[in-house]
């Protein structure tokens, strides 16, 4: 599932860049199937989490870019194939941490900041370092570190090969705030967690817990199937696995 992902990705950003309107629509499709088979393999335990996800990457879209103007895509809509692919790629995301070793995070954290801060300085991405302070911030409120870190940097890297392909395109000037931003933003991984951090709050509500993994009854973590072994299960699972970490090293 994970190389399908990967080859959805960057093939179908290919084909929709350079197959005018009918690209859009076949990768568009294709992103939907490979979605509906995502779900069609998770259970009902793990579902709420691909289902906030596609709702809230949906509704990002249209107030970053429709309404806030951040970014545009290349014929000025949202493409079909957007909300389903923040679904694959965060679940891309929670397949990747849970290989990420324990405090690797905060390297990424710390590899970023120089960058960010270059970036800045020269005026070339001003908004960089209130991007970055929002990645911190969804580092430090959620015990899914590795999550978002990974994030930030799988983001990072779609974002690069996206702009290159001339797929969107960001605002130089960005809007309301009066700041400059790089086309893409180096920090702009920071959206793709707050995406994630909404994703797995709502995912592990205890009122949700009969069907996102019984976060609850798992609060002292007694074992649960890695998404190494149940890609099914990843959502919830990156979780509850990040939570372990996080208390293992504040004892």
């Amino acid at each position: 599932m994970n190389a399908l992902i990967v080859a959805t990705i960057v093939g179908g950003l290919a084909i929709d860049q350079h197959w005018a309107w009918h690209g859009q629509v076949l990768v568009s499709a294709l992103t939907w199937l490979l979605f509906l088979a995502l779900w069609g393999k998770s259970d009902a335990h793990h579902r709420p989490a691909l289902f906030a996800c596609l709702l809230f990457a949906t509704a990002g879209e249209v107030f970053l870019s429709l309404v806030w103007g951040l970014y545009e895509y290349r014929l000025g809509n949202i493409p079909l194939f957007v909300p389903p692919g923040h679904v694959l790629l965060f679940f891309l995301g929670t397949q990747l941490a849970q290989r990420l070793p324990d405090g690797r995070e905060w390297w990424i954290a710390a590899f970023a900041l120089p960058v960010v801060l270059a970036f800045a300085w020269v005026g070339r991405d001003t908004m960089g370092p209130w991007l970055y302070a929002l990645f911190l911030a969804c580092m430090l409120l959620s015990p899914s570190r590795k999550l978002y870190a990974i994030m930030f940097v799988l983001s990072l890297a779609m974002e690069l090969y996206g702009t290159w392909m001339g797929n969107w395109v960001w605002a130089v000037q960005v809007p309301w705030l009066g700041l400059r931003a790089d086309n893409p933003p180096i920090a702009a991984g920071a959206f793709y967690c707050v995406l994630d951090l909404l994703v797995v709050s709502i995912a592990t509500k205890p009122g949700l817990s009969r069907f996102s993994g019984a976060a609850e009854k798992n609060r002292d973590c007694p074992g649960f199937q890695s998404p190494a072994r149940v890609e099914g299960s990843a959502m919830t699972d990156s979780h509850q696995a990040a939570t372990c970490s996080a208390r293992s090293s504040s004892r």
